[in-house]
């Protein structure tokens, strides 16, 4: 072994092993245990989230492989229409070429291209984090198998009635040209206004008031509506106002939609332009009137004063032309939510088109019934509530997009425009007895992708075909995944599941939380707090990091705060911590109902973790050319008796954890577990039994007894921290001859016996006699090789038994000069003091340090804590640094004032204990 822990070497070399052998397969016996990688864009690459999720997912695939099952992590990647449509689109602006100008199968052709020379970095970057998918299976929505089971499945639903085209409101993106899903639009808090209009009650002197975030809207106006009991507006009712500038009439309607606090208590409504006023028109046929071309230019259905303008143009000149009117009775300024696409950053327009949906509520109920009759679980429970708040107020799911990129919807027109739903052309004619010669056009449109998405966990299988895979492999075990796609993703694909593949997709849904910067904000490139996982795990310098984070960034001073707080929070940038460190990380925090706040300081703690684990090996190693087989081993001892049952306890704990999805608990138990019983005490005691000296069979059992150990643990930790436990799993003289892999040997059992209480005690004793020691030897700055005379007070017979039976272990460990039993009716002099149990621990410090000479230099050091203080309070009150400061900053200098308040009162402590000596 070499002498220091090197992941980026060992990492490279264990994932071209592992590949190469195809160890990623499943095995051809076992129960079957699948999970369904969440296909991500073919565009993109691995950000936290992804790590953290893929970590999550490998750590369950590893840890079944290991109990003997056939393990399948199904891989793949998402065509992602939207996104991969503007890449390539911009590729192609940059070289002074245009979608329109190369036409549509050129333009197709040209996204192949590109996705077979480009679309593979995310699968490369998950390579690098040890996911342990059989990429031998990998898919992508696309794939001709995969573009056959879209097809089919549009047929059948469009056969069942449950497609259908029609005219309804949906998201519009005016730049893309394309109806978006919910999760593609981003709403975020803007400033803008609050507009009051005026418009005159017909046949009267009067006039209603209205509010409006965007006069321009009211040229589509249908209707005003108040609330069916607000006394104000009775009379009203079934009247009609006349339209400024319009000059149409509209009618005066009630309806409860309206809060009669809010305002003037009255609501323009346009229906074809807001997703309530389209409910409102609905309830009271309205005229439904669109304004907007798909660019989001005002069209002929408006006055032609305003006909070809834009949104912004037209908000300009109909407030001119209602000042004049004197029909803007008062304008305020407004905090609002503003929707915009999140690819295109255009502002998102309700818009009336024609589009192709899914009538999703037949479909939704045996969705339903699936998880309330628990064939479905969700991990945690609560999210039950959040599924079934979506599942009973599901509406009709728009299915098709303004694209290329994508499943082109499989329906042809004639010349008069009549449609036709069929697998190919072919069908089509023979289905609706078509002559060969009419000519039929295929719908321009093409499938959200959320719809290929839907049918993942059975068409990667195989599905429509009868394959080997889908019987053995349907329905998975559990998938993983995001709160945030709950109804967009997991919603459908049990929907899609119970009709077409005769069952649930798969029988438990684990919902972990999003993964936000170390101040709890979401990672977004705007805020400049993103972290790419590669980084973390290579490393990179400060400057390299800073440009990452400031590059595309269109705002000079947004920039340049970026930078700052970079450089702040980062001033070394990123060192070396390796994949298995970010795991180990990200598993530790993977609890219940929380989000992770990713903390470089924390990952590198996982990395010292991994090298406490590497020269723990490298120590046990060492001795390795003296293990005799042949040797009589004596019985185990206490501490051999100590450690095994320890090893039991972390077995036991670890997989009720993991069968608990508590990936926090059991990451956290077997960090207990080797940094505390195997590190720090049970490798210290061992060394009485390893030394030159000892007694050959107390060498051979204790030897025995730590390789052991350490084959189990490895074995345990090899889910979370695959690289590092391989490759020292390797090394071992006891590794299982069988195997190639330690990821194919079998997960450890706990075989649970009823272990001596006395025995358990004893060690809890010596571990707080020991520590005692410990503590004084820090509290009062007394070096750790200088030895000490130790004094017992208030002790038992037991406590003498106890320190007969550990002697030898306290000796080498705690190296105490002496060790004194004050008599009850003696007195001890002044001494530090610590508690075993009722027994008092005593360490006199008269000669082994000089008061005077202490206590002047915890004087010294109060006083610089005292400035450190000053100096960090003055700074928080400073109210230009708490306002101006990147948040980061501040953050960072408050935790810096809570850390000084507790070394101060460490210091004053320690200096009360040397001034009581006096």
């Amino acid at each position: 072994m070499e002498k220091s822990y090197q992941p980026e070497r060992l990492e490279a070399a264990w994932r071209q092993r592992w590949e190469e052998a195809g160890a990623f397969a499943p095995s051809a016996d076992g129960e079957a245990f699948c999970i369904m990688l969440p296909p991500p864009n073919v565009t993109g690459t691995l950000h936290m989230g992804h790590a953290f999720q893929d970590t999550l997912m490998d750590i369950l695939t590893r840890w079944r492989r290991m109990q003997g099952c056939s393990a399948l992590w199904q891989p793949g990647t998402d065509h992602a229409g939207i996104a991969t449509q503007m890449v390539v689109e911009r590729r192609l602006e940059r070289e002074g070429r245009s979608r329109q100008k190369l036409g549509r199968d050129a333009f197709v052709e040209e996204v192949w291209k590109w996705k077979h020379s480009s679309g593979g970095r995310i699968t490369d970057q998950l390579r690098r984090m040890g996911a342990s998918v059989d990429w031998a299976r990998e898919r992508f929505t696309m794939d001709e198998a995969l573009s056959r089971a879209v097809r089919e499945i549009f047929v059948r639903l469009h056969e069942d009635d449950l497609i259908y085209r029609g005219k309804r409101l949906v998201n519009w993106d005016p730049v893309l040209r394309t109806a978006l899903s919910d999760l593609e639009v981003i709403s975020s808090e803007e400033k803008g206004h609050l507009w009051h209009l005026r418009y005159p009650i017909k046949d009267s002197n009067e006039s209603l008031t209205v509010a409006t975030t965007r006069p321009e809207t009211m040229l589509g106006d249908t209707a005003v509506a108040v609330h069916p009991e607000d006394a104000r507006y009775q009379q009203w009712i079934g009247k009609s106002v006349r339209l400024p500038l319009a000059e149409r009439d509209i009618p005066i309607v009630a309806d409860t939609y309206v809060d009669p606090e809010f305002g003037s208590g009255c609501v323009k409504i346009t229906p074809a332009h807001d997703f309530n006023d389209y409910q409102v028109g609905l309830r009271h046929q309205l005229e439904v009137r669109n304004i907007f071309s798909d660019d989001a230019h005002l069209n002929d259905a408006v006055p032609e004063a305003y006909r070809g303008l834009s949104r912004e143009q037209a908000r300009e000149r109909v407030l001119e032309d209602l000042r004049a009117q004197d029909a803007l009775a008062q304008v305020e300024e407004h905090q609002l939510m503003i929707p915009r696409g999140d690819r295109s950053g255009a502002v998102v327009e309700p818009y009336l088109t024609n589009q192709w949906y899914v009538r999703a509520e037949q479909l939704a109920r045996p969705a339903l019934e699936a998880v309330r009759d628990g064939r479905i679980r969700f991990v945690p429970e609560n999210w039950n509530k959040t599924y079934y708040d979506w599942m009973e107020n599901i509406e009709d799911w728009c299915i098709s997009r303004q694209l290329w990129w994508g499943h082109r919807i499989p329906a042809w027109y004639d010349a008069e425009g009549t449609g036709y739903v069929g697998r190919d052309v072919d069908e089509v004619r023979e289905k609706h007895g078509l002559a060969q010669d009419l000519e039929l056009r295929q719908d321009e449109d093409v499938l959200d992708t959320w719809f290929s998405s839907a049918l993942w966990p059975f068409s990667t299988l195989g599905w429509p075909e009868d394959t080997e895979a889908l019987r053995r492999f349907y329905p998975t075990s559990v998938l993983v995944t995001g709160f945030d796609i709950i109804f967009f993703w997991v919603a459908r694909m049990i929907m899609m599941g119970m009709k077409f593949a005769d069952g649930v997709p798969f029988r438990e849904v684990y919902v972990h939380g999003l993964v936000r910067d170390a101040h709890g904000q979401k990672m977004s490139k705007s805020k400049g707090n993103t972290i790419d996982p590669i980084d973390v795990i290579d490393g990179i310098d400060l400057e390299a990091l800073v440009q990452k984070r400031v590059e595309d960034l269109m705002d000079p001073k947004r920039a340049k705060a970026i930078e700052q707080s970079t450089r702040e929070e980062f001033p070394d940038g990123f060192p070396t911590a390796g994949a298995d460190a970010l795991r180990f990380c990200f598993a530790t925090q993977a609890t219940f109902g929380r989000d992770v706040r990713f903390e470089l300081p924390r990952v590198l703690g996982y990395r010292n973790f991994c090298n406490k684990l590497w020269n723990a090996t490298r120590f046990a190693l060492g001795h390795v050319g003296r293990i005799d087989a042949e040797a009589p081993c004596a019985k185990p001892n206490l501490v051999d008796q100590w450690i095994q049952y320890r090893m039991r306890c972390v077995v036991q704990e670890t997989t009720e954890h993991l069968e608990a999805y508590r990936f926090d608990l059991a990451a956290q138990g077997l960090y207990d577990f080797v940094w505390r019983d195997l590190c720090d005490w049970y490798l210290e005691f061992s060394k009485t039994s390893l030394n030159p000296e000892a007694e050959s069979g107390a060498f051979q059992r204790t030897l025995r007894t730590l390789f052991d150990t350490l084959e189990q643990t490895l074995r345990l930790l090899h889910p979370f921290i695959p690289f590092i436990t391989e490759e020292l799993y390797q090394q071992l003289p006891n590794r299982r001859e069988d195997q190639d892999f330690l990821m194919r040997c079998a997960w450890p059992e706990a075989k649970m016996t009823e272990e001596s209480l006395e025995m358990l005690e004893t060690i809890a004793w010596m571990q707080e006699f020991i520590s005692g020691i410990r503590r004084i030897r820090a509290e009062m700055d007394v070096p750790p090789g200088k030895p000490v005379p130790v004094l017992l007070e208030n002790w038992s017979e037991t406590d003498q038994q106890r320190y007969a039976t550990t002697e030898a272990w306290i000796l080498a460990l705690a190296r105490p000069e002496s060790v004194g039993w004050v008599a009850p009716d003696n007195s001890a002099p002044d001494s530090a003091t610590a508690l075993v149990g009722s027994m008092r621990l005593l360490i006199p410090l008269a000669g082994l340090i000089d008061p005077d000479a202490e206590r002047e230099r915890l004087q010294r050091e109060l006083q610089k804590a005292d400035s450190a203080l000053d100096a960090s309070h003055k700074k928080l009150a400073n109210e230009q640094f708490v306002s101006r400061a990147p948040e980061a900053i501040v953050a960072k200098e408050r935790q810096r004032l809570e850390e000084l308040k507790v070394a101060r009162g460490q210091l004053a402590r320690q200096l009360e204990k040397i001034s009581a000596l006096q």
